[in-house]
């Protein structure tokens, strides 16, 4: 068993939840002054509509590119520079800046499987993973992207209800 986490994945989708996980992925990386990385992977809707859009009414290869840009801005603004700033803050005594790089990906397979593979192919060695915590019936129909990471992760995963 490893003892020591040197570079950590927090999946970071815009929730509280997953907002929650950055927390605790922050503080961990602050413990064992640790690497950590924010990923965004894009919902798949965006990429049905932008190739649906492209198809369909001609629009240019680059404005698709401006358009997932704009997403990648987006999460920069909005989520990536919160958990810098948490990175940032003193907190349990600790007064250490983690490493914090940023990432946001196109899907290409469903988001489970990015996660997954992004943390194999990066060496993480621990997922921090925001979950809503749904059971039963409504969780089958929904589905569960941090149940999908933990069953498929080749590391630890820390599910932060």
């Amino acid at each position: 068993m490893k003892e020591k986490f040197s570079k950590i994945l927090v999946a970071i989708d815009g929730s509280k939840k997953s907002m929650d996980a950055a927390e605790y992925a922050v503080a961990i990386a602050k413990k064992y002054n640790a690497a950590l990385i924010a990923l965004h992977v894009l919902p798949e809707e965006i990429m049905y509509h932008t190739e649906f859009n492209r198809v369909n009414a001609d629009t240019p290869i680059t404005s698709i590119k401006g358009i997932l840009e704009s997403y990648r801005l987006e999460a920069e603004e909005k989520w990536f520079n919160k958990i810098r700033q948490m990175g940032k803050e003193k907190g349990n005594g600790i007064d250490t800046t983690i490493n914090l790089s940023s990432d946001v990906i196109v899907p290409n397979k469903s988001i489970i499987a990015e996660i997954v593979d992004y943390a194999e192919n990066n060496n993480i060695d621990l997922i921090v993973i925001g979950t809503r915590g749904r059971s039963g019936v409504r969780r089958l129909s929904l589905g569960s992207v941090a149940s999908g990471v933990v069953t498929y992760a080749h590391c630890p995963v820390l599910v932060i209800k």
